[in-house]
């Protein structure tokens, strides 16, 4: 007997032997077979889906769930395009924050929706003796008053209280960790919000370092999450870098340096594993971080990569070795020459043809890296809401030669580089649909498309968001298509992302999310 049959439906599988079906057949939480495979079985639950159409869940491959958590009820500065009204949202929060010496937390930061950034002096005049901290919206820089300032060690960067990447780092650093508790209770806010979009996989881009961690116990925050039922959805946790440590292996496993114990991806189960090693090579262009090749138009620099291209080079090498699937970020052409460097000389040295590393970002790819790219078997882990969003800033501060190399989308699938779909969440929209609908038209929020050439299809695109996200992560067996013997994630949606206009897509409502064949959100939630 079926535990539930879901009937009435256009199951769209993203299945190649079996693409469209009408009844799908569920039994502990996988599929066990479509149409009339399962049309005669009993079943103790039979669902009518009315006529919806149904995907695999989706897959967001690169997301920071408990920042996202703690956003969603952090004070913040977005949308303020005035400095006298994001100084106003500083000196209310300040005044309601604990006695002097407390610190004051404060998110969305973006300079250049106010045409400078703001500095150390005018928050010193509205923070009331507290330790101001404004987190830039990109999460590659903050703001900080000279109380905080003052207790930075000596030769610390910054430009009048702006702090970026490792400088940044310090700031953090000051800060006493989130409890367990209170990273659990933020990770099942922002899980809640992925499933109401469809999401039921996901890859938290980067616990426990120095940039986005937050606490050096983290990854037993997930387990805890994990434990009270605040995880609704599957997890993979990347983890950062900066958290492997010289070990004393055995001379014949070649490993340099690894996490206690030699853990590395693949530890854990179907609802919450160690993925990736997460290495960052540069910042980002919101920030004007990203290491480019070339200036930024109209500014005198080409952003920074986060160390010493050897001690990068090293870092990642040393990943390789120790068995890790890596996730290098690297936004900028230059970050991307030197990821693609070093994944190329470990592959030469230590051949694991089966790692699947992957790049993070891939904001901007010249030409002739493409070959590259294709040549490694590395996957392009692209955010379509970045341009989405920021199109219009970004294709500006590119020129005309180089914006339409832009996150790009036809040339790595005409190069067989693997696509894989993600948000980078809380940094710009999660919504995978509204990234769909942007990968096909390339438009951003003002109307300018921006790079027409790298426009794909519906279908190619909804691709990126299942099958290719749970290739990506090492799930394709379980996950990624409605394919018999699958874990039966499903996102119901209100109409079919291929038969209505792309500028649609977009809007089509998730009507239901299911997780192990249980309806989980967003009516359930």
């Amino acid at each position: 007997m079926l535990c539930t049959r879901l009937t009435n439906a256009r199951f769209v599988t993203m299945d190649p032997n079996h693409p469209v079906a009408h009844e799908l057949g569920i039994w502990r939480g996988r599929i066990v077979g479509l149409d009339e495979a399962v049309a005669s079985l009993p079943a103790r639950e039979v669902i009518d889906l009315q006529g919806a159409t149904v995907l695999p869940g989706f897959v967001d491959a690169h997301v920071h769930l408990a920042w996202t958590g703690f956003k969603e009820t952090t004070v913040t500065v977005a949308g303020r395009t005035r400095i006298d009204d994001v100084l106003a949202v500083v000196e209310e929060a300040a005044t309601r924050t604990g006695e002097p010496g407390a610190w004051v937390s404060i998110v969305g930061y973006d300079q250049r929706a106010l045409g400078r950034h703001l500095t150390a002096a005018e928050l010193d005049r509205v923070s009331h003796g507290r330790k101001v901290y404004i987190l830039h919206e990109s999460g590659h820089g903050c703001l900080v008053n000279s109380a905080v300032l003052a207790l930075l060690p000596a030769g610390i960067p910054h430009d009048n209280g702006f702090l970026v990447e490792g400088a940044m780092g310090a700031a953090r650093a000051l800060r006493l960790p989130y409890s367990q508790q209170e990273l659990a209770t933020a990770i099942g806010r922002a899980a809640r919000t992925c499933l109401a979009e469809g999401i039921t996989a996901c890859a938290e881009a980067g616990i426990g370092g120095t940039l986005f961690g937050h606490s050096p116990v983290e990854l037993g925050a997930y387990q805890l999450a994990y434990e009270q039922d605040l995880l609704p959805l599957r997890v993979q946790l990347m983890v950062s870098a900066d958290r492997l440590r010289p070990v004393a292996a055995h001379d014949a496993d070649g490993i340099p340096r690894a996490l206690d114990l030699g853990l590395r991806t693949g530890f854990g189960d179907d609802r919450l594993s160690v993925g990736a090693l997460k290495i960052y090579t540069d910042g980002g262009m919101m920030a004007r971080t990203a290491a480019l090749r070339d200036p930024y138009e109209g500014l005198g620099h080409a952003g920074q990569l986060q160390d010493d291209p050897d001690v990068l080079t090293d870092t990642i090498v040393d990943g390789h070795r120790a068995g890790w699937q890596l996730a290098v970020h690297a936004i900028g052409d230059r970050a991307a020459d030197l990821a693609l460097d070093a994944l190329e000389r470990a592959q030469r040295d230590w051949p694991r043809p089966g790692a699947r590393h992957r790049i993070e970002h891939a904001g901007l790819i010249r030409p002739d890296q493409l070959p590259r790219f294709a040549r490694l078997g590395v996957s392009a882990v692209v955010q379509p809401h970045f341009l989405r969003s920021f199109g219009d800033d970004y294709a500006a501060i590119m020129g005309e030669g180089r914006a339409p190399w832009l996150y790009r989308g036809r040339a790595f699938l005409a190069h067989g580089i693997p696509l894989v779909g993600s948000s980078d969440r809380p940094v710009a929209d999660g919504s995978p649909l509204r990234a769909v609908q942007f990968m096909v038209e390339r438009a951003s929020d003002s109307g300018q498309v921006i790079g027409p050439d790298e426009g794909i299809t519906v279908d190619e695109a909804l691709r990126a968001y299942t099958v290719t996200g749970a290739w990506a992560c090492h799930r394709e067996n379980t996950l990624g298509s409605l394919t018999p013997g699958k874990r039966a994630d499903l996102a119901v949606l209100g109409d079919d992302p291929r038969r209505v206009d792309p500028s649609r897509i977009g809007d089509i409502e998730v009507v239901a999310t299911y997780v192990d064949g249980s309806e989980v959100g967003p009516r359930a939630l």
